[in-house]
């Protein structure tokens, strides 16, 4: 007896796609917040030896609700950018774990961007997208079994 393949059409919909993996924008959009993420922790690596090595790469700014010394940033952000080269580096090789600690990272990631604003607008802002970016597509990638 034969095993008969699996279709890769949904009766709802009859739209093909492979089983397990939700939409072909997540499947890809996975690989590359895998990309991102690992690309994003080696910047934000970069960005915190910057603000722990001298102060004065950043602008100053006045007073700020959310306010704490560079150096302060700078150790935040080293850490963070390690773990999340370590998420994206597990996200590219097929890690379970990786989905997971990728979300809650870009959250993490998220919330710190934010706080980072004053000192690097732009740069912050960009970040930020990429996090949304992130958590989206990991939110969404089924991979097949």
């Amino acid at each position: 007896m034969t095993a008969q393949p699996r279709p890769t059409t949904t009766p709802e919909t009859g739209r093909g796609t492979a089983p397990g993996s939700g939409s072909p924008w997540a499947a890809g959009g996975a690989t590359f917040a895998g990309v991102l993420m690992l690309l994003h922790g080696v910047l934000a690596i970069f960005q915190g030896i910057a603000a722990i090595a001298e102060d004065d790469v950043y602008a100053r700014l006045g007073d700020y609700v959310y306010e704490i010394n560079l150096t302060g940033w700078g150790w935040i952000l080293l850490i963070l950018g390690v773990v999340a080269a370590v998420t994206g580096w597990g996200i590219l090789s097929g890690a379970e774990w990786a989905r997971a600690v990728g979300i809650a990272l870009a959250s993490l990631s998220l919330v710190a961007q934010f706080l980072f604003l004053p000192y690097a607008p732009l740069w912050s802002l960009v970040m930020m997208l990429f996090a949304v970016f992130v958590i989206w597509s990991l939110a969404n990638y089924r991979p097949s079994a």
